[in-house]
């Protein structure tokens, strides 16, 4: 299948297109300087004559995943995990012969959908998904070339009202291609940028642009959950509260964005849940009657209900709640030894952060309600139920 041109700037690379890529990131200064840092002892020669050994018989970018990055991953998932799965019987709504766009709430930059990736491949699902990233992230030429290869599609960035307006025009059509067309299934974020306090909210804007392609229900949409028992950037995340409060003009550098992706890969994360609701297609066609100005955010809401009613619940997020209200009133979710060592984890990730007038305090205060928002969405979601 040709894809239309229009879509070249920002689709995945085509088939016939990975070899020429493949060797354009080994040609990659920056990129052999990474690949140094993971196998010093071998010479370049040999790191490249083993990549292209092993780059022997993919010729997709479906088969660029299952072959290098299938094996990254679930090597994450065992050294920096105590488990990665979908909930029982949360995936059984999901027809393995029909493709999704799935929107979830945001955990890790790069993560979430690499996940994703493997357990669908695991659970019988003929491909993965193809990934919205935005171009903030695609610092250096590898690493666009590489998530490129990767079935990622570019989310354009700071632009102005005009170019924001046809970038996601285009954006818009191209998920509806991938689709229906393609037969592609989509991973993209609820909103831009993760929840820095953990309280997931979908973005009108975010329903609107996939609207903007086609009829919703093409798309095939199913709201998916993430939890998370540890998040290993929640002290970048409450650093970066202070700096806000502290002045309102600061935004994270580059430098800030690379050490968010690199924590997220490398840290600790204990147990992790993915949780996928039905389809709405099953109930959208309850909203039809709305007039377009209530349409989107009531089917936010709705999205916002099913993402928030799919978390996995911990001990430490319960505890994290009590601790911010100052009662025992979830006690009976967690032991003492889960207090205690929650209380430890709080300690070393507050021991992280390094602030000229680090306030103490407030970080707390902002962590832990990082781990509590969860809960309190999760018991209104069940109330509203």
């Amino acid at each position: 299948m040709s894809v239309p041109e229009e879509f070249s700037e920002i689709r995945p690379y085509e088939a016939d297109e990975m070899k020429q890529a493949f060797e354009e990131l080994l040609s990659d200064r920056q990129f052999q300087q990474v690949l140094k840092g993971f196998v010093p002892w071998l010479p370049k020669g040999v790191r490249n004559g083993l990549l292209r050994l092993a780059f022997t018989g993919v010729r997709t970018p479906l088969d660029f995943q299952l072959r290098f990055m299938k094996p990254v991953v679930k090597y994450i998932i065992r050294k920096h995990t105590d488990g990665c799965s979908f909930a029982d019987g949360s995936i059984a709504s999901v027809d393995k012969s029909e493709r999704f766009t799935f929107v979830s709430n945001h955990r890790d930059i790069v993560l979430d959908s690499a996940f994703l990736d493997v357990m669908l491949v695991q659970s019988g699902y003929p491909t993965t998904v193809e990934i919205g990233i935005g171009d903030n992230l695609l610092i250096y030429p590898w690493i666009k070339r590489l998530v490129r290869m990767n079935k990622a599609f570019t989310v354009r960035r700071g632009l102005s009202l005009r170019e924001t307006l046809a970038a996601s025009q285009l954006m818009s059509r191209y998920i509806h291609y991938a689709v229906a067309q393609k037969h592609e299934n989509i991973w993209i974020a609820q909103r831009e940028g993760r929840a820095k306090d953990s309280s997931d909210r979908t973005q009108d804007a975010v329903l609107k642009m996939l609207a903007m392609g086609g009829d919703l229900k093409e798309l095939n949409i199913v709201p998916l959950t993430i939890s998370y028992e540890y998040d290993p950037c929640d002290y970048l995340k409450a650093q970066e509260f202070q700096q806000k409060r502290d002045n309102p003009a600061f935004k994270k550098s580059r430098q800030d964005d690379l050490d968010n992706m690199k924590t997220g890969i490398l840290g600790y994360k204990g147990r992790v849940v993915y949780r996928a609701a039905a389809p709405v297609n099953t109930w959208i066609d309850e909203l039809s009657q709305l007039p377009k100005t209530e349409y989107f955010k009531a089917l936010a809401e709705r999205m916002d209900h099913e993402i928030h009613r799919g978390y996995e619940l911990f001990p430490c997020n319960y505890i994290a709640l009590d601790e911010l209200n100052g009662t025992n009133d979830h006690a009976d979710h967690y032991t003492a030894a889960d207090k205690r060592r929650f209380e430890d984890y709080l300690r070393g990730q507050l021991a992280k952060i390094h602030l000229e007038h680090k306030d103490e305090p407030f970080l707390r205060e902002r962590i832990l309600t990082m781990y509590a928002n969860p809960v309190v969405n999760k018991q209104n979601a069940t109330i509203a139920k």
